[in-house]
């Protein structure tokens, strides 16, 4: 396994200005590893990438809100390799001066789901990660990983297993029994009303949307309750767009859960 860090850039508050072509002296507060992981009885991989922050620092989830910086994977250096998918645990929900990221702090593994294109071979797995980590300053970095994930290995990894557990519910595991999109065009770009039937996930509920749609832009969303259900609003942001209902995905944040939910209806 090797592991290896670089600058690309650096600034105060998520305003970025380049560094100096040397070591990135940020780099220190943060450090990965691989979990090898295990092959599972139908010849996918379960492998895991540990991050583990200095104190204060956080790092970002896939949709990481108005503050963040949004973290990219490329596995295309990678030997014997069909697919990567990279589960996302719980995230954290963080409010700066009126800003809004979503991440993770202390230390969080991400589970990846490798299917190898032979399953009874080793899957030499390389991985360039752009990903960014905040405290006062917010600096994106590159990390280059690689692994030997062998097939006869089976012993299955307790803090991948916890980070599995710890995924966001499916609708029908939270009980969501309606789903609502409403789209009306405003001054900022194109808003979007959902309204989810759904029993709390604690206190502070956050909703998140995602597009399906890469390139759009999203505002942060702001949550209500209405009895049973959850009205959540955001405005994809610049001109006239299309959306497809099926693909858009809303994740509720609260203090007890997270519920994920894959499309919606006309509402």
């Amino acid at each position: 396994m090797t592991f290896r860090m670089q600058s690309l850039a650096a600034a105060a508050m998520c305003l970025f200005a380049a560094l100096p072509a040397v070591a990135n002296p940020y780099a220190d507060y943060i450090s990965a590893r691989m979990l090898p992981g295990w092959r599972a009885p139908d010849g996918t991989h379960m492998a895991g990438l540990e991050l583990t922050l200095a104190d204060g620092w956080k790092t970002y989830w896939r949709q990481p809100g108005s503050a963040g910086i949004p973290p990219t994977f490329d596995w295309s250096r990678s030997g014997n390799i069909d697919a990567v998918e990279v589960i996302w645990p719980n995230p954290e929900v963080f409010e700066l001066s009126g800003l809004r990221s979503i991440g993770y702090k202390h230390r969080v593994v991400l589970p990846l789901r490798v299917t190898p294109d032979d399953r009874s071979e080793d899957v030499m797995l390389n991985g360039r990660i752009e990903l960014g980590i905040c405290e006062t300053v917010c600096v994106p970095l590159s990390l280059e990983i690689a692994a030997d994930l062998e097939p006869d290995a089976t012993r299955r990894d307790p803090a991948i297993v916890a980070a599995l557990a710890g995924r966001p519910f499916t609708a029908k595991e939270a009980r969501v029994s309606r789903a609502t999109c409403r789209f009306e065009p405003n001054a900022q770009g194109l808003g979007i009303e959902a309204r989810l039937t759904m029993p709390p996930a604690g206190r502070m509920e956050t909703a998140v949307f995602e597009t399906g749609q890469p390139g759009m832009v999203l505002s942060d969303a702001l949550a209500h309750r209405e009895g049973e259900t959850l009205v959540a609003r955001t405005t994809v942001l610049g001109g006239p767009m299309m959306l497809d209902r099926s693909r858009i995905r809303i994740t509720v944040l609260g203090s007890d859960h997270a519920v994920e939910i894959t499309g919606c209806e006309a509402g």
